[in-house]
């Protein structure tokens, strides 16, 4: 491979592919339409529940509350999940800073756990690792034992559309008596083992913003089959109001409501769901079967026991090369107007985040000076993906 600093690119054209924009193409406008012609247009509306509905069993959960952000709704499990502060809770260290921000709401302390090579979840080996090397059980609880804090919960994030390997996650926390709280932000619709993600621990959350695989243009949500805590998130999520006539609230709660307008949109939305999945599976086969005769790059794949949406389709540069080639690498792709982006700066190194404990980082930091994002929006057409295919190409031809 020539340096992607000197590849020859002449002959590559300019085509402009965003790297993940929403797909409205159902019943958006119609549901829309409704909610501004019958002025139901703020968080009370027919189409809360309805959504709620929809997702809840979608994923097989009892129960949903939608929220106003993917990070709301983590906030608010968190809280009915009864994090207290200087609790603990694990989470990965490669992910987006939403699930770390959320466990400092609580006034809880992240412990950061790093990524596994094959798939890039956080590594269940070094979880179990963690917990039964660095803690102890006393008094009923499982502690840190250099922090003296007690674990209260591990807090999985299933990045780029590929489900965390749970089944090593949930042994552990049910012998520790720990609760799992699951980001699947970016994930609706992956499942492990035959079981959607969101629906494998205690708790989930999904995130419904702009780039993710269906949107409201903002919005989350929670699902459980825990009727108390779903009772208690709408109740938080609604600034704990008691009364449906006296302005009486039994607790500090949040404006954390989802309009009935972004609702609709949802409820349109999840309609679409199962073709946007099955396109985010075409690009990924395009990706690979265009991109696999290429040395320079180990590329996106899916493990056995898992059903991954590809939520965004990620290339790896072989460890050789240097993070100043994946970010060459990337501006290269963004002359060709091609957008693409590097993962995450692992959450340990953030400047807020730099006290706190963290657990056998290595493989994080690699994908993040290595991995690059490739455009994956569901809407993509097959052309657009031959220019990104032959841009990539011709940057890494000999």
């Amino acid at each position: 491979m020539k340096s992607v600093l000197t590849g020859d690119d002449s002959m590559v054209p300019y085509m402009e592919v965003p790297l993940s924009i929403p797909n409205i193409c159902g019943n958006e406008w119609k549901y829309v339409r409704e909610c501004l012609d019958t002025n139901w247009v703020s968080y009370v509306g027919s189409y809360v529940d309805k959504f709620e509905d929809i997702v809840g069993d979608y994923v097989g959960a009892k129960y949903a509350a939608a929220t106003m952000s993917g990070t709301a709704a983590l906030h608010t499990a968190l809280l009915v999940a009864e994090v207290e502060p200087d609790d603990e809770v694990l989470v990965s260290a490669l992910s987006f800073i939403a699930p770390a921000n959320a466990i400092r709401y609580v006034g809880a302390y992240p412990v950061f756990i790093d990524s596994e090579d094959d798939y890039w979840q956080m590594d269940p080996e070094k979880v179990v690792d963690f917990l039964e090397t660095k803690c102890r059980w006393s008094r009923g609880a499982l502690y840190n034992k250099s922090s003296g804090r007690r674990i209260k919960a591990i807090l999985p994030v299933h990045i780029l559309g590929h489900p965390v390997d749970m089944s090593p996650i949930l042994d552990i926390a049910k012998k520790y008596e720990l609760v799992i709280i699951e980001d699947a932000a970016e994930s609706l619709g992956a499942k492990y083992k035959g079981e959607h993600v969101g629906h494998l621990g205690d708790i989930g959350c999904f995130s419904f913003n702009g780039n993710k695989v269906i949107t409201c243009g903002g919005g989350g949500m929670i699902v459980t089959d825990n009727e108390v805590w779903a009772h208690k998130a709408k109740h938080l999520t609604t600034q704990a109001k008691v009364d449906s006539l006296e302005y009486i609230h039994n607790d500090i709660g949040y404006n954390y409501r989802m309009t009935n307008i972004q609702a609709a949109i949802g409820v349109a939305q999840m309609e679409e769901l199962d073709n946007f999945i099955k396109r985010k599976r075409q690009i990924a086969v395009a990706y690979t079967e265009g991109l696999s005769n290429l040395s320079d790059f180990v590329l996106m794949s899916e493990s056995e026991s898992a059903f991954s949406t590809y939520w965004l389709y990620t290339i790896v540069l072989k460890q050789s090369e240097s993070k100043s080639n994946s970010r060459d690498l990337i501006s290269l792709l963004q002359d060709r107007g091609i957008q693409s982006r590097p993962l995450w700066y692992p959450l340990h190194l953030q400047e807020t985040y730099q006290d706190c404990e963290y657990y056998g980082i290595d493989c994080a930091h690699r994908l993040h000076a290595l991995a690059v994002q490739l455009p994956s929006s569901s809407g993509i057409t097959d052309q657009e993906i031959e220019h990104v295919v032959s841009s990539l190409q011709m940057l890494c031809a000999e």
